[in-house]
């Protein structure tokens, strides 16, 4: 397994973006319903300490459609998260918004575009490339999640490795 990451760097626009290439050896469909199916996201996505119940997930994985999870802090905090579907292209490319809960303007406070495609020396494998381009978000918060995304796809590489597409899995 082989992962890339940029350092988050602000354009000429200062719109903050990155990009995280990783090679998970699964099929891209298994890759694309992790990102798609609540009960296969709640199971990756976040820090590991964190829980996600997947009844509490909203996935509709389609252009325009929601999507709305809650991170669960050891603690008892609440950590919302959510935005909409702006391409879905099964099993190749998704692109979606994720929103700012501090965010009173209701603006995204980015998009991520998330690329699926195979790789010749992994036999079933998938090279996944997640760019995120922040509208309202400043270095400091772009590195901070750029961080949080190479943990969550640890666990992701985790859950693909015991749970491929169309087996049923338990929280």
């Amino acid at each position: 397994m082989t992962t890339t990451s940029t350092a988050p760097d602000a354009g000429t626009d200062g719109r903050c973006e990155y990009t995280i290439t990783r090679v998970f050896d699964a099929p891209r469909e298994a890759v694309f319903a992790a990102w798609t199916e609540p009960e296969r996201f709640a199971r990756w996505f976040g820090p590991r300490e964190f829980t996600v119940v997947p009844e509490q997930i909203t996935m509709h994985a389609e252009p325009g459609g929601a999507w709305q999870v809650r991170l669960l802090s050891p603690e008892g905090g609440e950590h919302p998260l959510g935005g909409r579907y702006l391409e879905v292209c099964a099993p190749g490319r998704l692109v979606f918004t994720t929103g700012d809960p501090g965010n009173r303007d209701g603006a995204p406070a980015s998009v991520v575009t998330v690329e699926l495609g195979g790789v010749a020396d992994v036999t079933g494998g998938t090279r996944m490339s997640m760019h995120q381009a922040g509208v309202n978000t400043d270095p400091a918060h772009a590195r901070a999640a750029r961080d949080g995304w190479l943990l969550f796809f640890d666990r992701l590489a985790e859950h693909l490795a015991g749970h491929p597409a169309g087996q049923e899995t338990g929280r």
